[in-house]
């Protein structure tokens, strides 16, 4: 079995020291930073994000392979830089005003970054200007919305109307999701997408960075 197989095993066990320990060796071999990360790293939680949908894994399992997955991509980072590999896009992410909920928010973090994307993770509770401003600030093409409550999801009109006052509306796609959310309240409020879980969210993420 090859070495980056071998990654990607490992890395769905969950097995983060075994991740670290290959990697270090793959790149020892002389593999690019940016194939170890493609055909070990992203290619396991691939596997593990369709399993997650499929109802095959849970929560759980996703945990310790993002660990393992965060493991892996800490020894890539300095040599994925030195090879000019960019990610491919940046999301502010982040629980609306009112909600502190979070692993809704840390399992739709995990997947997009599974897939390669830069996610800056704003927190819980967070005001709207304050998603406005990152994304600005960081230069997000998305900013991604997570709530929990039904009386919290009102929060996230506030922030689309805040994306049009700040004149960033038709720079950044708005992605919401959640318990109480539908596609019917994300046309409502004219956010871009919403996703029922966290392997859509980052598939839809992806696209919408292309």
């Amino acid at each position: 079995m090859s070495i980056l197989n071998q990654i990607s095993e490992q890395l769905q066990k969950g097995k983060a020291k075994d991740v670290k320990t290959l990697v270090e060796q793959a790149i020892a071999d002389g593999i690019s930073a940016q194939t170890i990360l493609e055909e070990g790293l992203l290619d396991g939680m691939g596997i593990i994000g369709g399993k997650f949908k499929n109802n095959e894994v849970f929560v759980p399992e996703v945990l310790v392979a993002a660990r393992a997955m965060n493991m892996g991509a800490a020894v890539l980072k300095p040599l994925l830089a030195e090879e000019g590999v960019e990610s491919s896009g940046k999301v502010c992410l982040g629980t609306v005003k009112g909600d502190l909920h979070d692993i809704g928010k840390n399992l739709v973090k995990m997947m997009m970054e599974g897939k390669g994307l830069e996610v800056v993770d704003v927190g819980i509770d967070v005001p709207a200007d304050k998603f406005v401003q990152t994304a600005i600030d960081e230069g997000c093409q998305i900013i991604a919305l997570s709530a929990l409550l039904t009386t919290t999801m009102g929060e996230m009109q506030t922030i689309v109307e805040a994306t049009k006052a700040a004149g960033i509306r038709d720079k950044v796609k708005i992605m919401i999701g959640g318990a109480p959310i539908t596609q019917a309240f994300c046309d409502q409020i004219g956010a871009d997408a919403y996703t029922a879980d966290a392997t859509s969210a980052a598939e839809v993420a992806i696209e919408f960075c292309k």
